[in-house]
């Protein structure tokens, strides 16, 4: 083993290897690993450009003696080794004479370290597991890799972010992740833990990460090199700012983002998306956006609304503008083979390709291809149809669906992309297809961008990326993991996060349970970052036409306004649509701080209240911003709900006034018209009462 220090970055060469140790930035490290002559050059996630920071390295001999060989017959496994120590700020990693790091904060506490049980290495007489920290191994007849990277499990560590997973844990401590999208599921590989440091694997390969009680293991099935990015820090905002710093922030939320988004499954046509736009504004009620979804086209992949069904966009989306609404598009991924703009994207090689098998990726309602997003002609490519065909017709917001993007499918060893085998950058997909987007925009001057989007990898934030949760089952229990999610995006750096209010599947507008659901769900959609009403509602209308004009045709659920669901709960959703607008100047604020320091808007309690160790542990409520606590009710038939209120300070009850100190849970009345939410003391904002 041989250790040299170039410039600011440490490098340890071993058996073939190269193991390079950097500054990113503040109080942060890069670890790189590779088995090739020369390092990869992909910064996947962190592509922000970092300040120059000279670190503290210190190169030492030490003498190594294993006292498992005391005694004088055993002097010839004496060996005399080198170790190493680089000290950015407040972290310093720390390499053995056997290779192996281990990550301390200011204080000298260990954060975590490499699990390495090859024991004294240095001889060869005594390895008894052998088993390392990095293995980068061989894939046979290649020159990809498959990697392992391993660290220590910690008893009290809990493991925050790591994107969206459908299930109910907010720590991640004891979970198996798969790295890899599907449809409601978005892989963005960072975490805070509790010990007081974040950690990006940067790496957009196919793979697993497990957060085991015995080891935590990270697995990418076929790559170049080891990545990830550390970071350390005395609270969760601390960490989550030097994060965003090196992986980019989100910008300012356009204003129209911080209202109410109507949606559906889908309006059929302009006249049937005309007729709710109208009707809002004729009952006086605050919308901001309403959305056309998809097969508004003429086919997948040609980017342009169908004239039969939307014969004057011009002048729809001029009147919406008077109406103060922004129009929103629904835009696919998917290439129909007999679209007019298949041939020429097949061409210039725009489209994911196959290594075997036929060269379709999905074949819902046609046999489609999916436009190659991590191809920089092909996002100008897309963005110019798009320009073309919407954004000069006044459209600046666009619905980036499928953004995984979904396969029918997911045998991610099959497909290749312009990066590479899918196995080793899937993941980028959905930054490449919001970059494209973004990029686009700003050429034409926009200063304002937002692109909701159906999936996310670290990075996405700085394109102006609205993550929302997929195709998720109308219940509770899914109400219930998507608050989670929200929770976890959050953490994973991406702060604008939506879901489908009431679930997208399943529900029946006249049942009354769900309706209960869809009542609870709104109330908490009032306190989630963007408030965003969709879903298909079940059944479906009958379709008019299988086929027009050789085209497939595709039908819409049923209403889906504040109005379709009885008077009753009609009063109750104009309560928070106007709720929602007296609390704007609360989330403007909200929404700035996330631009400018990458504080999630809707946050853990331990976020606000780190030194409370209650805090960490609770997973049914959450802060939005810094000041309210809110408490969403997640089970059907309930009138009160439990709520912990973090130490500290004074709390009040939005609904009844009354006064609680911190420290202590409370059960808080929750009739179906009432969102528990808590007052920070000392603040006082607008809720139930204007």
């Amino acid at each position: 083993m041989r250790f040299e220090q170039q410039k600011t970055r440490l490098i340890i060469h071993d058996k073939g290897t190269q193991l390079w140790i950097e500054p990113w930035g503040e109080n942060s490290l890069r670890v790189r690993m590779t088995a090739e002559t020369q390092m990869d050059a992909h910064d996947w996630a962190l592509t922000e450009k970092m300040p120059e920071i000279t670190p503290e390295i210190e190169l030492k001999e030490i003498d190594v003696t294993d006292p498992w060989y005391a005694g004088e017959e055993y002097a010839h496994y004496h060996q005399t080794g080198v170790c190493a120590r680089l000290t950015n700020g407040k972290i310093t990693v720390q390499v053995t004479h056997e290779g192996w790091l281990s990550f301390y904060n200011q204080k000298g506490e260990l954060l975590t370290q490499e699990y390495w049980r090859n024991r004294n290495r240095l001889n060869r007489y005594c390895v008894p597991i052998r088993l390392e920290a990095r293995v980068l191994k061989p894939i046979t007849g290649t020159s990809d890799y498959a990697l392992t990277a391993r660290f220590e499990a910690f008893d009290d560590e809990m493991i925050f972010g790591m994107g969206q997973y459908q299930d109910k844990r907010l720590d991640k401590k004891g979970s198996l992740l798969e790295l890899a999208h599907r449809n409601s599921q978005a892989s963005v590989p960072f975490y805070v833990s509790s010990r007081g440091y974040g950690f990006l694997w940067n790496n957009p390969a196919i793979g697993t990460v497990t957060f085991g009680m015995n080891r935590t293991e990270w697995t990418a099935q076929s790559t170049k090199k080891l990545d990830y990015f550390i970071t350390a820090g005395d609270t969760p905002a601390e960490i989550e700012k030097q994060y965003s710093f090196a992986a980019g922030r989100t910008p300012m939320m356009p204003e129209y983002g911080l209202g109410y988004w109507q949606c559906k499954l889908r309006y059929r046509t302009q006249d049937e998306l005309m007729a709710v736009a109208r009707e809002h504004k004729r009952r006086g009620l605050p919308l901001d956006v309403i959305v056309v979804d998809f097969f508004h086209w003429t086919r997948q992949g040609e980017f342009k609304f169908e004239p039969l069904d939307w014969p004057d966009p011009d002048g729809m989306v001029r009147e919406l503008k008077e109406m103060g609404v922004e129009t929103v598009v629904s835009v696919w991924p998917s290439v129909d083979d007999r679209s007019e703009n298949y041939a020429e994207m097949n061409d210039r090689g725009y489209l994911i390709r196959t290594d075997r098998g036929q060269p379709y990726h999905m074949l819902w309602m046609a046999n489609c291809a999916i436009y190659d997003a991590t191809h920089p002609g092909a996002q100008a490519f897309v963005w110019e149809k798009c320009r073309q065909n919407y954004y000069t017709k006044g459209i600046r917001c666009f619905w980036l669906d499928e953004a995984e993007p979904e396969l029918d499918q997911y045998d991610f060893d099959i497909y290749r992309y312009y990066e590479g085998p899918a196995l080793q950058c899937s993941n980028v997909y959905p930054v490449g297809y919001a970059k494209g987007f973004y990029d686009g925009l700003r050429a034409q001057g926009e200063t304002e961008i937002l692109s909701l989007v159906r999936c996310a990898w670290a990075g996405s934030q700085k394109y102006a990326v609205l993550t929302w949760s997929g195709d998720i089952h109308s219940s509770f229990r899914s109400m219930r993991e998507q608050l989670q999610a929200g929770l976890s995006m959050g953490m994973a750096g991406i702060p604008w996060w939506t879901c489908d209010i009431g679930g997208f599947l399943s529900g029946m507008n006249d049942d009354p349970a769900f309706r209960e659901l869809l009542v609870r769900w709104f109330a908490w959609g009032a306190f989630s970052p963007v408030f965003r009403m969709h879903g298909e509602r079940s059944p479906w209308h009958e379709r008019e036409q299988e086929f027009r004009n050789g085209v497939r045709q595709l039908t819409g659920g049923q209403d889906n306004e504040v109005w379709s669901f009885g008077e009753e709960n009609y009063e109750i959703f104009k309560s928070y649509l106007f709720m929602r607008e007296r609390l704007r100047p609360y989330i403007r604020e909200c929404m700035r701080e996330a631009s400018e320091s990458g504080a999630p808007v809707m946050r853990p309690l331990f976020y606000e209240f780190p030194q409370d160790a209650a805090c960490w542990k609770v997973e049914d409520s959450y802060m939005f911003g810094p000041d309210l606590l809110v408490s969403p009710v997640m089970e059907a038939g309930v009138s009160e709900r439990g709520v912990y209120l973090p130490a500290g300070c004074t709390w009040t009850d939005a609904y009844t006034g009354k006064v609680y100190e911190g420290g202590q849970r409370v059960i808080v009345p929750a009739p179906l018209h009432v969102i528990p939410v808590m007052v920070r003391g000392g603040k006082s904002y607008p809720i139930y009462h204007a």
